[in-house]
């Protein structure tokens, strides 16, 4: 998204012109690029796979942070159980398995708000685009801006639903909803994420 705030594109144009000419657009090479990817690329694997074509991922023989070189440098905590396991914990974050538990949780947390953020930054733009709905400011990084305009900003395009003309007042709900919600769960009486 950096890239659609710099390119002034929304983020469905900027998607687009990637997908078309991804090497072009970004500077890459294919030989750049298929330096990095293990064998077997996981994601691109067929389903059913054997516990052969995981074991690059998962166990005591996966990829490692530094590759070859990193043998002596992983911590016994870490053995290859969890996705994402390369061996790489410099802060010892995930030495105390209870606190290892607290963050993975955290992360799918946060995981679920930015996919529910993306589908927020997307959603009004192709609906803008290809359902022909109006908004006042259909691509995301603008839409925020209308606040400050002189009639405020409206929510989904409508006046009569929310209005809002103050930021601080905007401020004041977000920190009381998601408060409510995050004391909800924290308090163990929701959902976990």
């Amino acid at each position: 998204y950096v890239q659609a705030i710099v390119t002034g594109e929304g983020p469905v144009e900027n998607w687009a012109s990637h997908i078309a000419d991804p090497f072009a657009v970004n500077g890459l090479t294919s030989a750049y690029v298929t330096q990095f990817a293990p064998s077997p690329v996981a994601m691109f694997a067929a389903s059913g796979r054997k516990a052969a074509e995981l074991s690059a991922w998962y166990g005591p023989d996966r990829n490692k942070w530094l590759g070859p070189f990193s043998d002596a440098s992983t911590p016994d905590y870490l053995t290859g159980e969890y996705p994402g396991d390369y061996g790489w914990d410099t802060a010892g974050l995930a030495a105390d398995p209870t606190t290892f538990a607290a963050y993975r949780e955290a992360e799918l947390i946060h995981a679920r708000w930015a996919m529910l953020g993306t589908l927020g930054c997307l959603t009004p733009e192709l609906l803008a685009k290809y359902a022909g709905v109006q908004f006042g400011e259909p691509v995301w990084f603008k839409a925020g801006a209308q606040i400050f305009s002189e009639g405020g900003l409206n929510y989904f395009g409508n006046p009569s639903l929310i209005h809002a003309k103050s930021i601080l007042a905007i401020l004041a709900c977000q920190v009381l909803l998601m408060g409510a919600v995050e004391a909800y769960r924290a308090n163990q009486a929701g959902p976990a994420g």
